[in-house]
């Protein structure tokens, strides 16, 4: 199956899981739940703090730096890290950079 991004409108997502200022997503659902996004933060953008009960995710950025928090402690990402959050662990994804960070994040259903 192909899925095409290039034709895929991007959403705006305002304070998306209690982030700063909006998520901007290209975002595929299958009727499993499994969802593969295309992600970017602007500038001083963030994704919430929030806890993976049911399932994972699986964060690789494409480019711009950040940081992820990751339970209690803090990882630095940029171009080519992958960023993993198993199931039962919490996380947020925050830009501090000065350029937008984009991102591919898979979230499998289990």
């Amino acid at each position: 199956m192909v899925i095409d991004y290039n034709n895929m409108p991007e959403e705006s997502f305002p304070q998306f899981k209690g982030g700063e200022k909006e998520t901007m997503a290209k975002m595929f659902l299958d009727e499993a739940g499994n969802r593969i996004m295309h992600g970017r933060l602007v500038p001083g953008a963030s994704i919430g703090y929030h806890v993976h009960d049911n399932n994972c995710e699986i964060v690789f950025v494409l480019s711009g730096s950040g940081k992820a928090l990751y339970d209690d402690g803090e990882e630095r990402i940029t171009a080519g890290v992958c960023h993993y959050c198993p199931k039962g662990h919490g996380h947020s994804l925050i830009n501090d950079g000065d350029e937008d960070l984009i991102f591919w994040a898979a979230i499998p259903m289990q």
